[in-house]
């Protein structure tokens, strides 16, 4: 079981999408991201599988949530910096969480 405490260890951000296009070179459809985190994070880099329900159009300008603070990954060739978050649906595909009021870029989940 986890604990409060293994969730408080997570820095989880609302960032907006800058960018996205298809990363060719993702054995799974996935979108090369660039991502604003605010001041305090800056500017990262994401590799998502996101291909289902959204174009790259519907992603740029978008809020996103994310988990901030895990090692940068290697996606094919990729350097992923942070894990958009998402719900895997059989019927629907991948969704995104995000939040569904304005939120700023860097706003941390509480």
């Amino acid at each position: 079981m986890a604990t409060i405490d293994d969730l408080t260890k997570l820095d989880i951000r609302v960032g907006e999408v800058l960018s996205a296009e298809p990363n060719a070179d993702a054995r799974h459809p996935a979108y090369a991201m660039t991502i604003d985190f605010g001041d305090e994070i800056g500017v990262k880099q994401s590799s998502a599988q996101l291909c289902d329900n959204y174009e790259p159009s519907d992603l740029v300008g978008t809020r996103i949530i994310a988990v901030v603070n895990f090692p940068p990954r290697r996606v094919a060739g990729f350097k992923s910096e942070v894990l958009v978050l998402a719900i895997v649906c059989a019927e629907n595909g991948t969704v995104l969480v995000r939040p569904d009021r304005p939120v700023e870029p860097g706003q941390k989940l509480a």
